[in-house]
């Protein structure tokens, strides 16, 4: 198949409508709608996959063009293999940040792109430390709002900037969106970020 130009990314996502949009490649945005529900007992790399999986193929089953090009991500936050989502609250945002504060953690994002017949899924995993954070830190960051969106309780584009000593991987990757990956996968489609 073809691509027709039309690129699609199924995510609500603001940070990851602003990395796609670093290109100026147009595409629309259409979010999945369905519930996430991970494969039970899945590690962080099966469960990422799963996610973005699911969510490409709902959106591309939903607007049924063959030849448009559907991008999904999905991104956790994993701390000694305990799988951190996004909090419930700020309880759960502050016992989260209390958890990686002084350590180093993983963050793993699972893409998906899909293309008529062709399908590809590929994960992507960076190492971030977290300088030891007081708990004065840690509640005034909370009190800001920022962490209750976002798995793990922090957004590294954000205040959180701040906590973050050291990075191994892809920094886009903490964001949500692995830029490096993401543009080779589209370049085996035939899909240039760079126009």
């Amino acid at each position: 198949m073809e691509w027709n130009k039309r690129l699609i990314l199924a995510s609500a996502s603001p940070r990851r409508r602003e990395l796609l949009g670093r290109f100026g490649l147009p595409f629309e945005v259409i979010p999945a709608r369905g519930e996430e529900h991970p494969p039970a007992g899945a590690g962080p790399e099966e469960t990422v996959l799963s996610l973005a999986r699911t969510k490409a193929r709902e959106v591309a089953v939903r607007e049924a063009d063959p030849a448009a090009a559907y991008v999904a991500a999905d991104t956790i936050v994993e701390l000694d293999g305990v799988i951190l989502g996004k909090p419930a609250d700020a309880a759960e945002a502050r016992a989260m940040l209390l958890a990686l504060s002084g350590r180093t953690h993983r963050v793993w994002s699972g893409l998906c792109v899909i293309l008529g017949d062709r399908e590809l899924c590929e994960s992507e995993c960076t190492e971030v430390r977290f300088r030891p954070l007081t708990e004065a830190e840690i509640d005034a960051y909370v009190a800001t709002g920022e962490p209750l969106d976002k798995a793990g309780a922090y957004g590294i584009q954000g205040l959180a900037a701040l906590f973050a000593e050291g990075i191994r991987g892809d920094y886009f990757n903490v964001m949500g969106l692995p830029l490096c990956r993401l543009g080779q996968m589209l370049s085996g489609l035939g899909i240039s970020l760079l126009g």
